[in-house]
Parts: structure tokens; C-alpha cells; sequence
């Protein structure tokens, strides 16, 4: 994490792991859409995506936090770790990692595929969260069969597929 987090104003929550923040001064205020790093939230059209929205919500909307970007992703979203004031202290500094706070509601799960970008301390926070949270059948682990959402959108694109080979 660095030193220096770019302080913003939540503006829109998207669902459980995109947002929209306004950052810069009065005048010149930069809208930044975000996408928490480390952890994948459940699709709109998945079971518990409108809880993981709202858990999100709860966590970040309306509040200033702090931003760590260390990358953009492929749509342009910053990827970010987000911090936010913890619920003793709704107006105090952001402290609380908002990706970490969701993976011990079991309002995601940890996005392993990108664990490399995130420092060891890291890894082992998100690691123990979504295991807790597994363990507990918290959020969306109260499902018996649970599709992380990688698996979800891979669904969904090879039902778009045309079928290849010969026409009926």
C-alpha cells in the first residue's frame, strides 16, 4: 500500500465490486471508476449479486476513501484497493479494507488469478476472510453450490458461441 492514498467521495455503486468516485478539489473534480482488487463479486443476474451490491453500498457509498491504484484494467476501471471508515468510526479515516470487509461478509470471493499482484500480508487477509466466511456459510456461502463469477461470465459466453460445424 502506499504512502500517500488519493482521497475521494463515493458517488455510485455499480455492484458488489465496481464503483464511481469523485476525486480532486472543488472545480475540478475527476469522476474514477473503480473495480476493488482481489476479489470478484457475484454477477447482477447471480444469486446474492443485489446483497453484495448493497453490502457494498453499506461499506463505501457516500463516504471518503482512499484509493491505492496501482493498475487499470482492460475497460479503463482503476483497479484499487479501496479504504473506508469502519462502522465505529463512520466519519473517521478510511482504514478498513473495503475488499477485505467484503470477503468476511461472504459478499465475494478472493480473485486468486490476480493474488500475485497483492502483497503476501494481503494474500494471507483473503485467504483466511473467504475461508472464514466459507466455513461460517455467511453470504453467498449459504448457497450449497456457489459459481464464482469467473465461472458465471465463462457460462454465459459459450452460450453465446455460435455453434460451429455444419447448418441444419
Amino acid at each position: 500500500m502506499s504512502a500517500a492514498l488519493l482521497l475521494c467521495l463515493v458517488v455510485a455503486i455499480a455492484d458488489g465490486d465496481p464503483l464511481t468516485a469523485r476525486c480532486g478539489q472543488p472545480g475540478a473534480y475527476e469522476q474514477v471508476k473503480v473495480r476493488l482488487g482481489g476479489i470478484d463479486a457475484p454477477e447482477r443476474q447471480q444469486p446474492f449479486a443485489q446483497q453484495s451490491r448493497q453490502a457494498l453500498a453499506r461499506l463505501a457509498f457516500g463516504k471518503q476513501v482512499g484509493l491505492d491504484c496501482p493498475k487499470t484494467d482492460r475497460y479503463g476501471r482503476r483497479v484499487c484497493t479501496v479504504m473506508v471508515p469502519p462502522a465505529s468510526a463512520p466519519e473517521g479515516p478510511p482504514t478498513l479494507d473495503a475488499g477485505l470487509a467484503m470477503l468476511t461478509q461472504g459478499m465475494a470471493w478472493w480473485y486468486r488469478d490476480y493474488a500475485r499482484e497483492q502483497t503476501p500480508e494481503a494474500q494471507g487477509q483473503y485467504a483466511f476472510a473467504e475461508d472464514e466466511a466459507r466455513a461460517r456459510r455467511i453470504g453467498l456461502w449459504a448457497d450449497p453450490h456457489p459459481t464464482p463469477p469467473w465461472e458465471w461470465r465463462k457460462m454465459g459466453r459459450e452460450k453465446r458461441k455460435p455453434a460451429s460445424g455444419v447448418m441444419p
